[in-house]
């Protein structure tokens, strides 16, 4: 079961939160796998796509914020994006688009950032909007300041963090077929609380930059977490071999429909509704070429198949749509 964990450490400026992605990570590779025009994921891509999906799921958590959080990256390479959403009740979904060959020694800058051109982008899309008001997007590139590449996905968004809200941040990011996980250590805003939107953004904070040592102590117990470790270690036993010295106030974990979990908005009503809109011409020209119409959600990957009995029920009976807000395809 998938699960978030929050703590705080006692008298210290520094917070703390683990998630273990497992049935939420399965369904999405699960659905792509079982698209037949893209089939499943390359190894790297997969890997990449499960740590960012860890990795927004934390921030999400991190943050309050009633809108979408959607962490992107993109570039010039065989992948050209992934993109995973996160909702405020942490509903997720996460896709990634394959143009080139991705082999299994694939690095990160290979896949997005061979000339250097490589993005990473955070944007926060609030629920309800203001007549006239915009997403808020961050954006950094995918080297570090000295031009070089940036081969980690954890490396990419600390550096945001530390661009974007001047804060110290520490992540440590797995994934494989099975699991997405991720461990966030962050030092506490010097007032208010951090909102991914700029608006803690001081200079108390820009002054306290890689100089808290109580911070500075537990990054190098979290940075010292194996890829093996964060991947198959229960949450407990984590938090015990890295922080067995320090005094840690633990919240209630989120689990089940409460911790980060799978859901796209895509549905075989909604697409019937687009085949509406097209038209029985339009849809009757596709089927004299083929046996079905088939139309595959970009996001989740799932496919949509309409014969020609399915099509002429659309035009032929009124179409009853009742699509509530996150429910699965079926």
């Amino acid at each position: 079961m998938s699960e978030l964990h929050k703590f705080l450490f006692d008298g210290l400026p520094v917070r703390g939160m683990v998630v273990r992605l497992t049935d939420t990570w399965t369904e999405i590779l699960r659905r792509r796998a079982s698209n037949s025009s893209t089939g499943a994921y390359p190894e790297p891509v997969r890997d990449m796509l499960g740590e960012m999906v860890a990795a927004a799921s934390l921030m999400q958590a991190n943050i309050k914020f009633d809108g979408a959080l959607v962490l992107q990256i993109f570039g010039d390479g065989p992948v050209k994006l992934a993109v995973v959403e996160v909702q405020p009740d942490l509903a997720l979904r996460a896709t990634a688009t394959v143009v080139g060959e991705v082999d299994a020694a694939t690095t990160l800058s290979q896949m997005v950032n061979v000339g250097n051109e490589g993005r990473c982008a955070i944007t926060l899309d609030p629920t309800s909007k203001f007549p006239g008001q915009q997403p808020y997007q961050g954006v950094v590139p995918l080297f570090d300041d000295r031009r070089h590449k940036i081969e980690k996905v954890s490396a990419v968004l600390e550096h945001y963090m530390l661009q974007s809200e001047q804060l110290d941040t520490t992540l440590v990011l797995a994934s494989n077929d099975q699991v997405a996980a991720g461990l966030l250590i962050q030092r506490l805003p010097m007032q208010g609380t951090d909102n991914l939107s700029g608006s803690m953004v001081s200079k108390e904070n820009e002054d306290q930059i890689g100089l808290n040592e109580h911070y500075n102590r537990i990054a190098i117990l979290a940075s010292s977490l194996k890829r093996e470790e964060l991947l198959t270690l229960d949450v407990d036993t984590i938090l015990r071999r890295l922080f067995w010295e320090e005094s840690i106030t633990r919240f209630e974990p989120l689990e089940g429909d409460t911790a980060p979990r799978f859901a796209c908005s895509c549905s075989r009503e909604r697409v019937g509704r687009m085949l509406v809109s097209l038209g029985r011409e339009e849809a009757e020209s596709i089927l004299s070429e083929r046996a079905d119409i088939e139309v595959a959600c970009e996001f989740c990957g799932v496919q949509y198949r309409f014969d020609a009995i399915d099509a002429a029920q659309l035009f032929t009976a009124p179409l009853v749509l009742h699509v509530p807000g996150g429910l699965e395809p079926h």
